[in-house]
């Protein structure tokens, strides 16, 4: 089976795994709090959690709505293990407004 964007792909000790929102809701804070609750979801079916979680690269399909993104990341993200995370503007399929991929760790 061909591995697409609705699962985690595991190769080692190593997750890799991307996500998008199901809503068309033009609301970035909404979409971004569902993409991440995937990411989640997606991690513990791999075995892992976000505390494992090594990178994200975050693509917004508007910078100027990066402070909404980034009020649903403080939300959710593990301060005491925050993994490295970049934010690239982006042309995206509507109606995505936001595309979060990550690496995490394997649990041991």
């Amino acid at each position: 089976m061909t591995p697409t964007r609705s699962r985690a792909v595991v190769r080692g000790n190593l997750i890799y795994t991307v996500a998008v929102a199901d809503t068309a809701e033009q609301d970035m804070r909404r979409q971004t709090t569902e993409t991440l609750a995937k990411i989640e979801h997606f991690l513990k079916e791999a075995g892992s959690d976000k505390s494992r979680l090594l990178s994200c690269t975050v693509y917004i399909c508007d910078m100027a709505l990066k402070p909404l993104m980034n009020e649903a990341w403080d939300a959710w993200v593990d301060m005491d293990n925050a993994p490295q995370r970049a934010c690239i503007g982006a042309t995206l399929e509507h109606p995505h407004m936001v595309e979060i991929v990550c690496v995490a760790a394997t649990k041991a």
